[in-house]
């Protein structure tokens, strides 16, 4: 965790920094926000939170409990984020379960943070693909266990959030392998957003920057403006979406994406952010 902090901030302190006097609005649920915008705080930035997810548990646990109680007969366990890793392992021990019971599948991590949190938790980790892309990843599992022929037969888990996208899935099944997508947790939007303060700071002209770091933060702050083109209110703000998904979605809303990192990181955003507004000093 302490690398993780390090590595969000390791530029920060100049006095100069770009982002002094730039204010960043951060729409990541608030638990998951406080490294993100310590980071940029780090860099000079103000900044405001708008959270436009809070991760909440399934409506129900009847699909995971009975995957959990069934997993031997997985080959896989594929975890998309930390709030996966975290509500799965939450239920697995709260149905009596020892993470030592996973050490007969094979477990993908999709992405370093994701990575790390099942070791944390004493999960062995086999495979991290380059790519954070749904495209990415099935491209890794396929090399991992040989060829598309080998996948043939096997039996995948995913256990993620109640809304996702189906290519990895859908790839896998018609691979010939089968794929159990299990909701773990659900992201809801924030009843409790103050829109009245973040529409006068952007009409006011005193936001410089929004992150978006899923595509449901996208759709649920063009929900909290009611509106199908986010384009007219954030004209003049630079768009930083952590990634092609995301940036696909903010197009979608009428939006360009001005920061887009190659690592779908948080502090790989931390530096494009900085290396954008460099830029326009």
């Amino acid at each position: 965790m302490e690398a993780r902090r390090d590595d969000l901030a390791r530029t920060a302190d100049a006095p100069s920094s770009p982002l002094a006097g730039r204010t960043i609005i951060v729409t990541r649920a608030e638990a998951q926000a406080r490294e993100f915008a310590s980071a940029l705080e780090s860099h000079g930035a103000r900044v405001i939170h708008c959270p436009m997810i809070e991760i909440v548990p399934p409506e129900s646990y009847d699909l995971l409990d009975e995957a959990i109680d069934n997993l031997y007969g997985y080959d896989w366990l594929i975890f998309t984020s930390v709030n996966g890793v975290e509500y799965f392992l939450r239920r697995f021990r709260e149905l009596g379960h020892d993470t030592s019971e996973l050490d007969e599948l094979r477990v993908c991590a999709i992405g370093e943070a994701t990575a790390s949190s099942l070791r944390e938790a004493g999960v062995r980790v086999d495979l991290i693909p380059n790519r954070f892309t749904a495209e990415g990843v099935f491209a890794a599992i396929e090399t991992a266990v040989g060829g598309r022929d080998h996948l043939r037969g096997m039996v995948f888990l995913l256990p993620r959030a109640a809304v996702a996208r189906d290519y990895l899935p859908r790839a896998l099944e018609e691979a010939g392998a089968r794929a159990d997508v299990v909701p773990a947790y659900r992201t809801v939007r924030p009843q409790s957003t103050d829109r009245a303060r973040i529409e006068a700071l952007l009409i006011g002209g005193s936001v410089d920057c929004i992150t978006f770091t899923s595509s449901s933060t996208v759709t649920n702050f063009a929900q909290l403006f009611d509106t199908t083109d986010l384009s007219k209110l954030l004209e003049g703000v630079a768009v930083a979406c952590i990634g092609e998904i995301t940036a696909r979605t903010a197009a979608e809303y009428g939006l360009q994406t001005h920061i887009q990192p190659e690592e779908y990181t948080t502090a790989a955003l931390v530096r494009a952010i900085v290396a954008y507004f460099e830029r326009q000093r």
